[in-house]
């Protein structure tokens, strides 16, 4: 992000907006906090939360993503790897204060999403306007699901945010894998050879878009995310591979029996475009779709 320069092309020149740093750290948490859903795919619960007397802190912002994994969401300004360390402290207050936190997601959000919690991947979202290399490394090294964000202001109005980096814990799929697996049917355990082939070759082009790319299991879907989920694979299909895809219907040609408008149809997983995968021609004629979800993402 450092490198990256903003230019304003509209007439016949361009106009370079200068980036600055931003004057407060409040003013970026109030800005996230405000446009959570759509900036980083996490619903807002709560911002300054307190830990209680006994741990003696405050969590920035409190959340819950799009798949259900409770969020904890740390901001700092300029460099500073202490966010990720305190981050990590509030992260191990939730997971052991699990009825605190679900009994705030009924509160705010109703009984049907504090039903659905998954606690096998909980989530660190660290927003600064910079980090090291060491940092990238060291969340690579801590293997808890964790999310840095680099953020940077450009003129007045504009707000940019960079993935850095996008770690799942260990055993965090593995684990709701193994829930979907005691209550799938025989027939979905006994998936036919060329749609598992199929899958396989789905997620490879999925997870080759960039090392941003982190995948998450629910009982019905897959969730493929880089801060947002860009692509929902359903676990329910043993005769083609399902997508939901985070891309608008308006800019896609819809073809029946291949892509359709999903936004009005009630359906698991993220996305306004479902997509059907027979073959792997279907797969290389999906790749542009799938990119621009991931784009989008």
């Amino acid at each position: 992000m450092l490198g990256l320069r903003l230019f304003d092309v509209r007439g016949d020149g361009a106009l370079e907006i200068a980036a600055r740093p931003v004057e407060l750290e409040r003013h970026v948490q109030a800005v996230v906090e405000k446009n959570m859903e759509l900036l980083i795919g996490v619903r807002f619960l709560a911002s300054e939360y307190s830990t209680g007397l006994v741990h003696g802190g405050r969590i920035d912002s409190l959340g819950i993503d799009e798949n259900g994994s409770p969020v904890v969401v740390e901001y700092k300004r300029g460099r500073d790897a202490g966010v990720i360390t305190q981050g990590l402290f509030y992260l191990a207050w939730l997971t052991d204060h699990r009825a605190e936190f679900q009994h705030l997601v009924r509160d705010r959000l109703g009984d049907a999403v504090a039903d659905q919690v998954l606690w096998s991947a909980p989530r660190l979202i660290c927003v600064g306007e910079d980090f090291t290399r060491y940092d990238v490394h060291a969340v690579r090294e801590i293997r808890r699901s964790i999310d840095l964000v680099r953020y940077r202001y450009f003129g007045n109005e504009l707000l940019a945010l960079e993935p850095v980096a996008s770690v799942v814990a260990d055993g965090a799929a593995r684990g709701e894998r193994r829930q979907q697996r005691a209550v799938s049917s025989p027939a979905v355990r006994t998936e036919a050879g060329g749609v598992s082939q199929l899958r396989a070759a789905l997620e490879e082009v999925l997870l080759g878009f960039g090392d941003d790319v982190s995948c998450v299991d629910r009982k019905q879907y897959r969730a493929y995310r880089r801060l947002r989920n860009f692509a929902c694979v359903s676990h329910a299909h043993q005769q083609e591979v399902v997508v939901t895809l985070r891309i608008s219907p308006k800019d896609v040609e819809l073809v029946p029996g291949f892509t359709r408008d999903i936004s009005q149809v009630g359906h698991h997983g993220t996305g306004d475009v479902e997509l059907r995968l027979r073959t792997e021609q279907h797969l290389r004629r999906a790749e542009p779709l799938l990119r621009m979800s991931y784009d989008a993402g």
